[in-house]
């Protein structure tokens, strides 16, 4: 495929049927609408599969060069019998394109001559079953993503500690792994508008001073963690806000809640709308992000994007997505968190040094750089 040539592009984005985006479905919306904005030559075909009517939560993608197309099979026929099983459909036979791109690994079946793009956002699913659900441990078994990935001419990686893994585990040429680093959201900034941040505080009945944690409530973010760490601060001062859907394995969290000594100054918010989530980082007076491993890890950076203090892992992409702009620790170490937050509440100096530094680390992650780099890759097929 040459660059003036038009391109017919398939684009999986089964990743949008989720009725609440985070992670991973929030980088595939901004990642496919970034795209779809820069590029009106190719065109593009995004593809979903779903037996039920689900058209009125996707997104709108309102571009003359792009067509949202359904499968329409039940799923779990379509994955594990049609997809894994028969090997049918060829998904750019059944769409009509030259190139597939799928932003996350999913059950997809192709042609030889179709040329093939994956993002791998982390294997923690490999390094980390238990963490994990039996359910989705049986799903990624099924998947098998060390044979998956040799079927791809070009795998994106969200972070060089992804890449090491993908190469070390999945037995792949490094060559054929590229990172991409994701952007952080403009959306993410400091507020000023105080009646904006009242009204949220408001909303959530928020505390005056609160230590805050956002992400899904799931074993890998290490929240039970940041529960004993908290109930370890001395002349406490602050409440602890819990921010984000249930994931799975989370009854752990909760009885730990359940037996925290200062369980009345604990606060669980559930899930909360990307609108809400910029208000919230804004009135934290710190953020807490001991997770055990990530792939990449967007809310300590949306938090520095906001002008808040972080702590987060001294492990996997964590050290090299936030550098020296938050205060690393360990996180099987409960005292040393517990230790980190308070060094940091107490040092109004640290506290500005934090934050200056974030906010100076913050302008790398561009992604209107990301989108490019993507287009790169498309073009030169």
């Amino acid at each position: 495929m040459t660059n003036v040539e038009i391109m017919k592009i398939g684009i999986d984005i089964r990743s949008l049927m989720d009725c609440q985006y985070s992670g991973v479905s929030l980088y595939a919306l901004n990642l496919v609408r970034g795209i779809l904005k820069l590029d009106k030559k190719n065109t593009y075909k995004l593809y979903y599969n779903s037996f039920e009517n689900i058209s009125g939560r996707l997104p709108e993608f309102k571009y003359e060069n792009v067509e949202v197309v359904n499968t329409g099979y039940p799923n779990k026929v379509f994955n594990y019998i049609m997809q894994k099983g028969a090997g049918q459909p060829k998904l750019d036979q059944l769409l009509d394109v030259d190139l597939f791109f799928m932003p996350h690994l999913n059950f997809a079946s192709f042609s030889e001559k179709c040329k093939k793009i994956i993002t791998i956002h982390d294997l923690s699913f490999v390094r980390y079953k238990e963490f994990f659900s039996v359910r989705k441990n049986i799903w990624h078994w099924f998947l098998n993503i060390k044979k998956t990935l040799k079927e791809f001419d070009v795998i994106v990686a969200v972070s060089e500690n992804t890449k090491r893994d993908i190469v070390e585990f999945c037995n792949i040429d490094e060559k054929m792994v590229k990172v991409i680093y994701s952007g952080v959201d403009k959306k993410f900034r400091v507020i000023n508008e105080r009646d904006k941040l009242k009204a949220i505080k408001e909303k959530y009945k928020l505390p005056d001073k609160f230590i805050l944690y956002l992400g899904n409530l799931e074993p890998r973010k290490n929240i039970e963690g940041l529960i004993e760490a908290f109930d370890l601060l001395k002349d406490l001062n602050y409440s602890l806000v819990i921010a984000g859907g249930k994931g799975w394995r989370y009854e752990k969290i909760f009885r730990t809640f359940e037996k925290a000594k200062n369980k009345n100054r604990i606060q669980f918010l559930d899930y909360v709308s990307e609108c809400d989530k910029v208000c919230l980082y804004n009135l934290a007076s710190l953020f807490v992000f001991p997770s055990f491993y990530e792939g990449f890890g967007f809310p300590p950076l949306e938090a520095l994007a906001c002008g808040t203090p972080v702590i987060t892992s001294n492990s996997s992409s964590l050290t090299e997505v936030v550098r020296d702009g938050a205060v690393l620790v360990n996180p099987y170490n409960i005292n040393e968190i517990a230790l980190a937050m308070e060094a940091v509440l107490k040092d109004v100096d640290l506290q500005k040094k934090l934050i200056d530094r974030g906010l100076d680390i913050i302008s790398r992650f561009s992604w209107d750089k990301t989108f490019r780099e993507y287009l790169k890759i498309f073009q030169n097929f």
